[in-house]
């Protein structure tokens, strides 16, 4: 299958090429694409090098799939041109998931909803993407009615520009071109994308708005407070859920086991509970510090952390092509 890599040589880019690897795709051609400075380029893939091409080489190759990481501008002005050749576009920028004719795709949720019509796909926000993986099954078995979200995001999720500037203010050294308005080393910023005319910023409101379509229900009441930290390799989450149901905690924590792309790490008697150090390179969504809120009734308590280049974005994004190709919707 002719594949295309949009956005090839970023850091999503480049763990995207590392999934179709490791999870072996099968791609008989790649197409690396980047900016018109990175064409010629080489990059390797499964052992073989694959220089650089430019977009309308790209769309010239009809390749089956493009999975774009490139921006949200580049994919408003690229993804229909793939599509209109009759490449299947899944993109990971902001471009197209609020876009009501756009599926939003989360494959252990709703891949289901996936047809041969669909030629953009849009992958969820990463922060997204770990919170409803973790509440999917307790949707289905409790009901969701309110979220309360605080998050603790990961450098990489702004790309290698910030991952730069916190290697260097570590290093005692002022960045020559730093990602953030403030130092990030031994700080915290209460700031992620811009700030909206209602106080919060553009990632809170992906959070809101992108959980209700993925969950198909617009009722369920959602606010989020999103953060970056000095951390390299995974987002982290404080989740507190009331469920229109009462629940019984076992009960949740053998749901949470059963759930596809979940993994409980929850002994807090021998200090084991989730880390990013413990998700980085993973794909599993880990799940703990799971307890009752005990100031209101039907409300749980947990703390959620993902890689989020991979399943927050690469992963996500491999997995949605793999769900088509299983339901005979990618032709090579």
């Amino acid at each position: 299958m002719k594949v295309a890599v949009v956005g090839a040589t970023g850091l999503v880019g480049g763990e995207m090429l590392k999934v179709l690897a490791e999870r072996n795709f099968p791609v008989t051609e790649l197409l690396p694409v980047a900016s018109a400075k990175s064409v010629g380029q080489e990059i390797e893939f499964q052992g073989k090098k694959y220089k650089v091409v430019s977009m309308d080489d790209a769309i010239a190759a009809r390749p089956a799939v493009a999975i774009f990481s490139a921006g949200g501008s580049i994919s408003k002005e690229q993804a229909p041109r793939f599509a209109e050749v009759g490449t299947v576009v899944i993109d990971n920028s902001s471009a197209w998931r609020m876009d009501p004719t756009k599926k939003l795709v989360v494959p252990e949720i709703n891949a289901n909803e996936l047809t041969a019509n669909d030629k953009i796909i849009a992958n969820p926000n990463c922060s997204t993407i770990q919170m409803v993986v973790a509440l999917n099954k307790l949707h289905e078995r409790y009901k969701v009615e309110r979220i309360v979200v605080s998050t603790y995001q990961s450098v990489t999720g702004t790309g290698k520009q910030a991952v730069d500037q916190l290697q260097a203010e570590r290093a005692g050294q002022t960045p020559s071109n730093p990602a953030y308005p403030h130092r990030i080393d031994l700080n915290v910023l209460p700031h992620i994308d811009v700030f909206e005319d209602n106080g919060y910023t553009k990632e809170e409101m992906k959070m809101v708005k992108e959980t209700k379509k993925i969950f198909g229900d617009d009722s369920i009441r959602v606010t989020a407070t999103t953060v970056r930290i000095p951390v390299m390799g995974g987002h982290s989450e404080a989740v507190n859920v009331e469920f229109a149901q009462e629940f019984d905690l076992d009960e949740v924590r053998e749901i949470l086991r059963q759930t596809e792309g979940v993994e409980v790490v929850d002994d807090v008697k021998n200090n084991v509970y989730p880390m990013p150090k413990d998700a980085h390179g993973r794909d599993a969504v880990l799940v703990g510090r799971l307890r009752r809120d005990e100031t209101q009734p039907r409300t749980l308590n947990m703390w959620v952390v993902a890689d989020n280049l991979r399943k927050g974005a690469a992963t996500n994004a491999v997995q949605i092509a793999e769900a088509m190709l299983k339901m005979g919707l990618l032709t090579a």
